[in-house]
């Protein structure tokens, strides 16, 4: 009989918050395929624990699937872990879970900690709808669009960043959202230097350039929706499907930008992502 793969949760950064079940989980697999194999292996011998590990990471996870999988064939059970958190939230493991799904593998989550919802728990904004967008783009024109797209967005939007582009991340979130939209930053959270700060964008931009926000630590933003009617976005699309019809994308997403102030260069990616999803 083939084995199982557990998706183990570890904690995001106060070692007591790995519940009992992963810690037996991580006791009793064969392996244990890991981001980081150093950081996890600091982890395990905090409970004791002494599984064989083996790395699992963006760099090698599609060489290393079928090695994992024909394991999990043979009967050994695998558990799969990030560095932080739940595996797969803006972390590897997405092909080994996909080829073990198809493969007609067990798998079985060991849910526990998970930033989002830690830093969405404590932000003080509304929390029955968000979308996670994870890491935005490196590059300042790639972020702008991608912000630009998000906009109109009603719902909650959670983001990880890191130490060392908060401030042009914050400044670019002031260009596209304003300075008073609602928001909240989490550093280092269930850490010993935990910050949680809930301000408007434009005062948590000033905290980070004086300091009172420190640039240490890993980072959650999580910002308010648009208070724009849900409607506005949907008649952008609207505008950018007809246009689209009778011109190029380009000088559609041209004319849409003159009528409604947005980015032409989003409204180009979002116009092709239309017609992707439409097939006009």
């Amino acid at each position: 009989m083939s084995g199982k793969l557990f998706v183990v949760a570890t904690p995001i950064g106060n070692l007591e918050d790995l519940t009992p079940r992963a810690a037996q989980t991580l006791a009793e697999v064969d392996l244990i395929a890991a981001e980081d194999t150093r950081h996890t292996g600091r982890l395990l011998s905090h409970i004791g624990v002494k599984t064989r590990l083996l790395a699992l990471h963006d760099h090698n996870e599609e060489k290393m699937v079928g090695g994992l999988i024909a394991a999990l064939e043979s009967g050994q059970s695998v558990a799969l872990v990030s560095d932080a958190g739940t595996p797969l939230v803006s972390d590897p493991g997405y092909r080994l879970v996909r080829a073990a799904n198809e493969s007609g593998i067990t798998v079985s989550t060991v849910p526990g900690a998970c930033a989002v919802t830690a830093a969405l728990s404590v932000a003080g904004l509304p929390t029955d709808r968000f979308c996670f967008e994870g890491f935005l783009p490196a590059k300042k024109a790639a972020r702008l669009n991608a912000l630009d797209a998000l906009n109109n967005e009603a719902r909650t939007l959670v983001f990880y960043e890191s130490v060392h582009r908060i401030a042009d991340v914050l400044d670019d979130m002031c260009r596209a959202f304003g300075e008073g939209r609602p928001a909240f930053i989490g550093r280092e959270l269930t850490k010993m230097h935990e910050q949680c700060v809930r301000a408007t964008l434009g005062s948590l931009r000033d905290k980070v350039d004086d300091g009172s926000i420190p640039g240490k630590g890993e980072f959650v933003i999580v910002v308010a929706g648009s208070d724009e009617a849900p409607e506005s976005a949907l008649e952008v699309d609207r505008l950018l499907l007809e246009l689209g019809k009778r011109l190029p994308a380009k000088d559609a997403a041209k004319v849409s930008a003159a009528v409604t102030g947005l980015r032409k260069n989003a409204l180009y990616e979002r116009i092709l992502e239309l017609k992707e999803r439409t097939g006009e």
